[in-house]
């Protein structure tokens, strides 16, 4: 898919908003940060859905530095949700934050959400950013735990997105697919394995909706202008998922 197969971002005369939302899974920067910063911007995304965001020493201005190198905000996140964070355009305003930690299980990586409520035209949704556990069982409460959170945000519409780590087949990933519009498999354009960059075998990133929210598009980007195929193997182990959704004025 070239990125100009994607409707840009725009707000409707009736007030709804299209927007460009991208999940990505960034190894915590350890890559190649200026190929990540480039893979980012060629997107323009309104919201950028981050998973494995640093969480360590200085993890704040290293958040900060993508974001300006990307031209986009801090929104929430980063080791205060464990991982998951957001970046926005100036286009959004934002409502309100919380970052929420989940119930940790000894000897597993503890996991999180980032999650935001924002203000696009006049529509308003929640936004979570997340990403579930190696551990089968533990991945299928943490899809719950997105549902919940997800109407906790007593938004009218909704997207989450992350680094889900588990096929579309898996009870977890079919747990979210029941209540949200995989936003891939509703309108696929461009490509659908995320992982791995150098060997794309399998589909374990995803964009959900709330079923509100019209679908325009959703894939593996191709075609990005200023990007290579070797930046998007440099930039991180995951390559990204840019959906284009329209959402309906509140």
């Amino acid at each position: 898919m070239s990125i100009t197969e994607l409707p840009n971002s725009r707000t409707e005369p009736d007030g709804s908003a299209v927007i460009r939302v991208l999940s990505y899974n960034i190894r915590s920067m350890r890559d190649d940060e200026d190929a990540l910063a480039r893979v980012i911007r060629a997107c323009a995304p309104d919201l950028v859905l981050v998973q494995e965001a640093p969480r360590f020493f200085r993890w704040r201005k290293h958040a900060a530095r993508l974001a300006a190198k990307s031209d986009l905000v801090v929104v929430s996140g980063g080791a205060t949700a464990s991982g998951p964070l957001l970046l926005s355009s100036l286009r959004a305003t934002v409502e309100r934050t919380e970052d929420v930690l989940l119930p940790l299980t000894p000897g597993l990586h503890r996991r999180g959400f980032a999650t935001a409520v924002v203000r696009i035209g006049r529509a308003r949704l929640g936004v979570l950013s997340c990403h579930l556990s190696l551990r089968e069982e533990e991945r299928y409460a943490q899809a719950g735990m997105v549902l919940d959170r997800l109407a906790a945000l007593d938004a009218p519409h909704a997207v989450a997105a992350g680094d889900i780590n588990e096929r579309p087949g898996g009870r977890s990933f079919r747990r979210l697919a029941a209540e949200l519009q995989d936003c891939w498999a509703v309108r696929p354009r461009g490509g659908e394995y995320t992982s791995t960059p150098g060997d794309p075998h399998q589909r374990i990133d995803a964009v959900f909706a709330t079923k509100e929210i019209e679908v325009l598009g959703c894939g593996v980007p191709h075609g990005l202008p200023g990007v290579t195929d070797a930046d998007l193997r440099a930039a991180t182990d995951h390559l990204p998922v840019l959906a284009a959704l329209r959402v309906p004025a509140t």
